[in-house]
């Protein structure tokens, strides 16, 4: 199979993937098992496409930021979420990724700590949707420091390979009485920081593998991620208007069971 092609495939897995509660790492290396991308540059080049990935978050939610960050008042959040909401929620997983950074990618990069922590996710959400409080924050600008901050602890579950950020913390805003929709686009800013500073080290640290000959196709799969992202993002949080967490973490059961008998077995 050609490179592009390969790319295409990746790119769209990664896109799809990354802020669906399903685990975009079990999806990639399940899927570079099946196509054969398992050479180093292929390693470059998943970290290359979770950066298109967070550009689609920071085209979609480029209004939000900028209230964030105080540049225009038009694009103000509103009342209550502000900066530091996201600073007291990106803590825990900053720190904790700072240290733990090369204890996660020696340790459990395994596949068969992917293949539990698919699993353990997935037994979260359900216990997030039968344990739910009644939702004190029915949107994004409604979520206290409190809140921000325990969203930030369930997000240390997402340096887990396999977990799911977005899985991890929805449901961890769902426990902490935020509504499904707040915790997703909450999950989706937090995202941002925490993915950048994560993936670019991971991309200083990969930096020799990058080659110029290479550019072609790592385009195409930054571009398909970042597209197909927009679009899985604004199709999650409509969804996430109808039905809970619960088939969610059926899929990630099925695809443990998958993961088994393609990677494992």
């Amino acid at each position: 199979m050609g490179e592009y092609v390969t790319a295409i495939i990746l790119g769209i897995v990664e896109g799809l993937t990354e802020f669906l509660p399903v685990s975009s790492t079990g999806h990639l290396i399940l899927t570079e098992t099946l196509l054969g991308a398992t050479e180093e540059k292929w390693k470059t080049f998943a970290i290359v496409i979770q950066l298109g990935s967070i550009c689609a978050v920071l085209l979609l939610f480029w209004k939000r930021i900028l209230g964030l960050l105080g540049i225009s008042r038009r694009h103000a959040l509103g009342p209550q979420l502000n900066l530091l909401h996201i600073i007291i929620g990106i803590l825990p997983a900053g720190i904790a990724g700072v240290l733990l950074h090369d204890f996660i990618k020696e340790k459990l990069f395994s596949a068969w700590t992917v293949l539990l922590s698919l699993i353990i996710g997935g037994i979260l959400m359900i216990a997030a949707e039968k344990l739910q409080p009644r939702a004190t924050a029915r949107t994004v600008d409604d979520i206290s420091y409190r809140q921000a901050f325990g969203i930030g602890l369930f997000q240390c579950l997402a340096l887990w390979p396999g977990f799911s950020r977005s899985g991890a913390t929805i449901a961890g805003g769902i426990l902490l009485g935020t509504s499904h929709k707040a915790a997703a686009e909450f999950t989706f800013i937090l995202a941002i920081p925490v993915m950048m500073g994560a993936t670019g080290l991971d991309l200083i640290k990969s930096w020799d593998y990058l080659s110029v000959s290479d550019f072609g196709f790592f385009a195409t799969g930054f571009i398909t991620a970042m597209v197909v992202a927009m679009l899985a993002i604004v199709s999650f949080l409509k969804l996430l208007e109808r039905v809970s967490l619960t088939p969610f973490a059926i899929y990630r059961f099925a695809l443990a069971v998958v993961f088994y008998f393609f990677i494992l077995k």
